[in-house]
């Protein structure tokens, strides 16, 4: 246990539950609809921008219509021609768009009880079939946060080399909301810098999720401070003084890297490419991409599909 008592990580642990787990009687957690960013200058003439597919034939806990509305919505201003996926990823289906966004698949029999061990999201031969499209010039935008997610898509991360971490994140204060800036983990790099200085990222807030390491060449983005540590909990948000843990200062929550004649983009935490509100009785809480701490999100998240789309090299 790292810097507080058990009996304070749980308050902690009730707070965040609140915040993770939707269609529960005193709190509801969904997109925020009245999130509307603004686009100085969009990258393509609307709608006529690279194919960008979201997977949703994988009971994902973010789809286009739901809390990923405004990750589609941001896009869509910027001129990409976002639809959902509900079918399995194949060949066909995969060669009608340009990118591909995984966010929070999971297996059928793992979306009510979060816990070890987490079954496949995917089949084998759709993770052949993700591979080989990558390999061929694809752009696949793998998003999984925190357990059970890393472990529900493991086999798909294994096969570009990335091994998640199917824990919780916190910080050496414990605490799972983290800001990365250039002097705390934030790297400098063509899509922090953006196409030109008015596109340039200095903060960036990410929501508990894992941490990871790539097993191959890389480019790191977001790198995780000393003192961070994933929890290994065998039930999602069951804490105990007992529950394994590991060191993740340096391990990641952001990396890109080419594969093949494709590009990947990794990512451990989803809720910071959202907007999302927590509504119960007494309060408003907001989550995401339109937190007033985290204005430059919808930025990077752009910069980030900008190098997905080869706009940014």
């Amino acid at each position: 246990m790292i810097g507080k008592t058990p009996s304070q990580l749980e308050i902690i642990t009730a707070t965040f539950l609140s915040l993770a787990l939707a269609g529960c009687h005193s709190a509801i957690q969904q997109a925020d609809l009245s999130f509307e960013p603004s686009i100085a200058k969009p990258a393509f003439p609307d709608r006529q921008g690279p194919v960008v597919q979201i997977d949703e034939a994988h009971f994902n806990f973010h789809t286009v219509d739901d809390r990923y509305a405004p990750f589609a919505k941001l896009l869509r201003r910027d001129g990409y021609a976002v639809q959902g996926l509900a079918e399995p990823a194949t060949p066909d289906r995969l060669a009608k768009g340009r990118i591909y966004v995984i966010a929070n698949a999971i297996a059928e029999s793992d979306q009510k009880a979060w816990k070890l061990p987490a079954e496949p999201a995917f089949t084998r031969p759709e993770v052949e079939a993700i591979r080989d499209w990558v390999e061929e010039g694809g752009s696949l935008f793998l998003i999984a946060d925190h357990m059970p997610f890393p472990g529900s898509v493991e086999d798909l991360a294994a096969e570009f080399d990335i091994l998640f971490g199917n824990g919780f994140l916190f910080d050496a204060e414990e605490d799972s909301k983290l800001e990365f800036t250039h002097d705390t983990g934030l790297a400098d790099h063509p899509i922090t810098e953006g196409r030109d200085a008015s596109e340039r990222v200095d903060s960036v807030r990410t929501f508990t999720g894992q941490a990871f390491r790539v097993q191959r060449e890389a480019e790191a983005l977001l790198t995780l401070p000393p003192g961070s540590v994933l929890r290994l909990p065998s039930k999602a948000w069951k804490f105990k003084p007992t529950t394994p843990s590991i060191p993740a200062g340096g391990m990641l929550q952001g990396a890109v890297f080419r594969f093949g004649k494709g590009r990947v983009a990794v990512f451990g935490e989803a809720a910071m490419f959202s907007a999302q509100e927590r509504i119960t009785k007494d309060e408003r809480v907001l989550m995401g991409m339109n937190r007033p701490d985290a204005t430059q999100n919808p930025q990077f998240l752009l910069n980030v599909m900008h190098w997905l789309s080869g706009l940014i090299e």
